[in-house]
């Protein structure tokens, strides 16, 4: 289970992010999710979604489809970690935006051909 730290990593955060969902992992994907984090996907079509439940039906749905492969690139700004993976329909792009705790406040995200996450 993700732990809640007052110090964290963002690097390892976004790492674990990803590792959490090459396996598949919805609940340790939630739990790195602040309570008011939002979701906006571009991948198959624009999405913004915020909640606990909202959050979880797309995880289960994403994952289904769409699993994620290997990391493509990881770079940190300031309170953001932009990463890119490969997943089942290409090159994804993500902006994770992190809380001062280490939590997911904001993801980010669509094909690489969109330009940025």
């Amino acid at each position: 289970m993700y732990v809640k730290n007052m110090s964290f990593d963002p690097m390892a955060t976004a790492v674990d992010w990803l590792d959490a969902y090459r396996a598949g992992d919805v609940e340790t994907i939630l739990d790195m999710f602040a309570d008011d984090a939002v979701i906006c996907c571009d991948c198959g079509g624009t999405k913004v979604l915020m909640g606990r439940k909202a959050l979880h039906a797309y995880w289960v749905d994403r994952l289904r489809r769409d699993p994620a492969f290997e990391m493509d690139d990881l770079q940190p700004s300031s309170n953001e970690i932009r990463i890119s993976c490969f997943t089942g329909s290409g090159l994804v792009n993500a902006v994770l935006t992190l809380s001062g705790v280490g939590q997911i406040r904001k993801l980010s995200c669509g094909p690489s051909d969109c330009g940025e996450g």
